[in-house]
């Protein structure tokens, strides 16, 4: 069996949203559909424990709540599954990763939907809502995404961050 490994990753803040539904049933398949199997949560500052019971066309869910080398489980996965952080969504393209970035519509100052939007309409990434995310994943196709290279975007994310405070 060829293994396809996807990373969640909701950096340092609370989207459980996001996490449980991941973990539905209805996106668990349609990753599957994709053949995806192995899933890898990093799931923030949170109390939610996932149920990480292999289901649905995957052999491997686990997860952690944070990192200090996120970088080797982008390098690792296949698909990455991403907050709308700068800093994630510019690691996720600097590894030349295929990405969905999720917006998390609870933030009350929310620059990340910008940041997502426009790298969207670049075609660099998909982007869409936990609302949503069931429809882009059934209809994903990487193939139509523009290669991401840009060796200034660790300056670009650190400096967003300082501007925004993080």
């Amino acid at each position: 069996m060829i293994k396809k490994k996807i990373f969640v990753t909701v950096g340092t803040t609370k989207f459980d949203e996001l996490i449980e539904k991941l973990l539905s049933r209805e996106v668990l398949e349609a990753l599957s559909m994709k053949g995806y199997n192995e899933l890898v949560l990093q799931i923030g500052k949170t109390s939610l424990i996932p149920d990480c019971s292999p289901r649905y066309g995957f052999i491997s869910i686990e997860y952690f709540n944070l990192s200090p080398d996120i970088i080797k489980y982008m390098q690792s996965a296949d698909l990455i599954i991403s907050h709308a952080g700068a800093g994630s969504i510019l690691d996720a393209l600097d590894n030349r990763k295929n990405l969905i970035v999720v917006a998390n519509e609870n933030l009350m100052d929310n620059h990340q939907m910008e940041l997502g939007e426009q790298l969207f309409k670049e075609r660099y990434l998909y982007y869409c809502t936990c609302d949503t995310l069931l429809r882009i994943i059934e209809n994903i196709n990487f193939s139509e995404l523009r290669t991401f290279v840009d060796l200034k975007s660790r300056a670009i994310a650190q400096y967003i961050d300082e501007i925004m405070g993080f």
